[in-house]
């Protein structure tokens, strides 16, 4: 592993036990359908399962959680497409830290709704994360909260990794895993712990065609602007960040592969898990699904798809799962 990171495999197994007492194990499960259809033992880790929805606990409990008496007692603000907001809203009353959460008009309502209903208060500044950061760094410079980012920080990194720790447990003996894809906390994180367990495992993300921001990033080989545009991979959302200190470059070493899925695949794989795996799965979280289903991964070897967050708006949820075509573009 490089030495520059941030993070190392003790920092990993550090959140392990400071979180340990938080985050409740989350289930695998073999998928029957994939395993045919792949003719490979493929399973679903049940991250959506999680306390709060998503795996995003794991990274914003252990950034809080080692936090000092002063930092807790200023309040810590961030910025989110829904899931970190409610990880960090969750973590920070627990630890009885006033919370501020920072979105762009874009963060669907339920996500919203979850965030206020664990105490935090949530701002709601222009169209993208990048119009929300400008009122977090206002709040952190005028009013001394702390950021707690929601990927490019090493504690939030070493946070997500203790998915891939407890995974490899569960699965000693796989061979791939496939990972959302947004900002790269929870993929390097997750590939720092699995890799250095089992160096020859293989990592692949899994982003939406639209507005994948990592995927273009490392196309072009340093982080750019990527525009947020509507998917139903939500979570998904939003850009790496101009000056991305630790993801960017972490991934760049980490990850194996990156593939996208359209928003009729993602449609296609919420269906799937839904009557076939009898979970319900946001389209964040069933990217992975659709990269197999779409025939779009050539694997060998136990699988693995992370379905890594369950908060979907249920109306939405109904409509996709009835068959209706949803096009957010037109909505």
């Amino acid at each position: 592993m490089n030495e520059t990171w941030p993070v190392n495999l003790s920092d990993i197994e550090k959140a392990r036990e400071t979180i340990k007492n938080v985050i409740r194990t989350t289930m695998v499960n073999p998928s029957a359908f994939l395993t045919e259809m792949s003719s490979e033992p493929t399973f679903l880790k049940l991250e959506h399962q999680q306390v709060t929805g998503s795996f995003k606990l794991r990274g914003s409990s252990n950034a809080v959680m080692r936090l000092s008496k002063e930092q807790k007692s200023r309040g810590v603000v961030g910025v989110s497409t829904g899931n970190h907001g409610r990880g960090l809203a969750y973590a920070a009353r627990q630890n009885g830290v006033h919370c501020i959460i920072c979105m762009s008009n874009l963060v669907p309502k339920n996500k919203i709704a979850g965030i206020e209903a664990q105490g935090a208060e949530v701002r709601i500044i222009g169209s993208s994360q990048d119009d929300a950061q400008i009122e977090v760094d206002r709040l952190v410079s005028e009013e001394g909260m702390t950021m707690i980012p929601p990927f490019d920080h090493p504690h939030i990194i070493s946070g997500q990794g203790t998915l891939g720790l407890e995974l490899l447990e569960q699965l000693p003996d796989m061979k791939n895993v496939l990972v959302p894809l947004s900002g790269g906390g929870l993929i390097v994180g997750m590939a720092l712990a699995l890799k250095a367990k089992k160096p020859d495992i293989r990592v692949i993300g899994v982003s939406m065609e639209r507005g994948a921001a990592m995927y273009e990033c490392l196309r072009a080989g340093k982080p750019i602007e990527v525009k947020e545009l509507p998917t139903l991979a939500d979570s998904l959302g939003g850009g790496i960040g101009l000056e991305n200190q630790y993801t960017f470059k972490m991934a760049k070493e980490l990850v194996d592969e990156i593939v996208l899925v359209s928003e009729t695949e993602i449609a296609e794989a919420i269906r799937h898990i839904y009557w076939q795996e009898q979970q319900i799965v946001e389209g964040s979280g069933s990217v992975g699904v659709a990269a197999l289903l779409a025939n779009k991964v050539k694997l060998s070897g136990m699988t693995v798809a992370l379905l890594s967050g369950g908060n979907i708006d249920m109306n939405l949820h109904h409509r996709l799962i009835s068959g209706e075509n949803v096009n957010l573009e037109e909505e």
